[in-house]
């Protein structure tokens, strides 16, 4: 696998999706660092911009996220991880961060 192409603060947006269903959880951030945790554990590990430190998914919830495969997009700038998410994905107790939809329609902001 290709390496991403950070940005200039060291990090690339990452999407993690449910692996067998296709279904979106969260968006995260990750460091070069991140991702070497990421793929030497198969814990989904990230960068807090807000706390400044390392964190693995469900490590203190107990809502993990298994990876199953790591891919880049076309241009290298962003992450998706496919895993296996036990339990909710969303700090809010929510299964995702994408959910419910934004109005009726399902198409707005």
């Amino acid at each position: 696998m290709s390496e991403p192409r950070f940005d200039a603060n060291g990090l690339v947006p990452v999407i993690a999706q449910q692996w067998d269903t296709g279904e979106v959880l969260m968006l995260a951030w990750m460091d070069a660092e991140a991702l070497r945790r990421t793929r030497e554990t198969g814990r989904a590990t990230y960068w807090s911009r807000s706390r400044e430190e390392y964190w693995v998914k469900g490590e203190t919830s107990g809502n993990a996220q298994w990876v199953r495969e790591i891919r880049l997009d076309c241009d290298a700038d962003s992450v998706l991880l496919l895993v296996d998410q036990d339990g909710v994905a969303c700090h809010t107790g929510r299964r995702s961060c994408f959910a419910p939809p934004a109005d009726d329609a399902g198409t707005g902001p």
